[in-house]
């Protein structure tokens, strides 16, 4: 994140030498941020109360700080008067709606019924995560496998759009209406569209209109190599440090509910492990059938395999409690798939040697991406 890797014309230095010591050994600071809140939950008496009095449209107030303080640098990052020529690539749009509206959800759907038909709990849960489409930290998976920015900045805008409209809607199909048509079981889901949209705009309207301000005034008042050479370096570092703060403080809340019962976790993983995969790699394949390129195709992955935790959380602790099996489910959620897309990340790195090269676009102002 602090240094970008080199463009896929330079595919003969190590993957890890281009990225920055933060960068490079992430995957050991999140395994340990993820045992340190784990063990802070277990050890420290009455910290996930005290963490849990304030919250944010559902999630915790630190968590929501976190998330924030996460997005900011990368949004701040994304050069906004490059959007239009993303939203007139009706390719990749119209891929990246099928794979997250219609794919997503139907495939966690099949496999929460394959793996988990006797807990209906965890089942409702996992289908819940497959409802809640990416809108946070897709954006820092994204940026550490070399994606395309500003195609990000615009899927990620676009699944908030349809997830205020649909997210309600796909949950009483899947929870009620298409299990009855198969004779299955299933609990129904009471969530109103403003939750959502309330949700969506904090977690995603607050950083995106910081970083949008924060590019616009700081290109005004120094210029743009100033802001891409000087202001860009300094924060970039902090989206990875609330990254980390985000996870420290998530685990601490569900210390005990994790460590308390493993085997349910471990049930819990089986399908989030199956889907986190089969999304990523099948639309990463996708991307590159369809000729989108490596930044754009690395892209399309990993906001059709992301998914919204935060609101996943919220949805089933405001419908089933805090103590519940869904809102367990929701929390091994990022369990798995923290650790899995940053290890797609380095995946995605040492695959982009198999995508065709291209020549970075040439910037009329002489600035590098950051």
């Amino acid at each position: 994140m602090t240094a970008r890797a080199a463009t896929a014309a330079e595919p003969t230095a190590p993957v890890t030498g281009r990225l920055s010591f933060l960068d490079r050994y992430l995957a050991a600071w999140i395994l340990f941020a993820m045992a340190t809140g784990l063990l802070l939950g277990r050890l420290v008496p009455d910290l996930g109360n005290v963490l849990a009095g304030v919250t944010v449209t559902g999630v915790s107030l630190p968590i929501a700080l976190g998330l924030l303080v996460m997005m900011f640098p990368v949004l701040a990052k994304v050069r906004y008067d490059r959007l239009d020529t993303v939203t007139r690539d009706r390719r990749l749009l119209g891929t990246s709606l099928v794979l997250n509206w219609v794919l997503g959800p139907a495939l966690m759907f099949a496999l929460a019924w394959i793996f988990l038909p006797d807990l209906p709990e965890y089942r409702t849960g996992l289908i819940i995560v497959g409802l809640a489409r990416c809108i946070a930290m897709v954006i820092i998976w994204n940026d550490l496998a070399c994606g395309d920015r500003e195609s990000a900045a615009v899927l990620v805008a676009l699944n908030s759009v349809f997830q205020v409209v649909a997210f309600a809607a796909l949950g009483w199909f899947y929870l009620s209406v298409l299990p009855g048509r198969l004779g299955l079981e299933q609990a129904a889901l009471d969530v109103s569209v403003w939750e959502i949209a309330r949700s969506v705009l904090i977690f995603l309207g607050i950083p995106l209109l910081a970083g949008f301000l924060t590019r616009r005034i700081g290109e005004k008042a120094r210029g743009r190599t100033w802001y891409e050479t000087k202001l860009i370096p300094r924060i970039s570092p902090f989206a990875l440090y609330g990254l980390l703060f985000t996870i420290v403080v998530l685990f601490a809340l569900q210390g005990d509910a994790i460590t308390s019962k493993p085997f349910d976790v471990a049930r819990i993983a089986l399908p989030l492990l199956a889907y986190f995969t089969l999304m990523w790699a099948g639309s990463m394949a996708l991307g590159g059938l369809v000729g989108l390129g490596y930044p754009k195709a690395t892209t399309l992955a990993f906001t059709a395999a992301g998914n919204n935790f935060e609101l996943a959380i919220a949805v089933a602790i405001a419908t089933f409690g805090a103590t519940s099996g869904q809102a367990l489910a929701g929390v091994v959620g990022p369990l798995i798939e923290v650790p899995v897309l940053i290890g797609l990340v380095y995946v995605a790195l040492a695959a982009r040697r198999y995508f065709p090269r291209t020549a970075p676009a040439a910037d009329p102002e002489g600035s590098a991406r950051a």
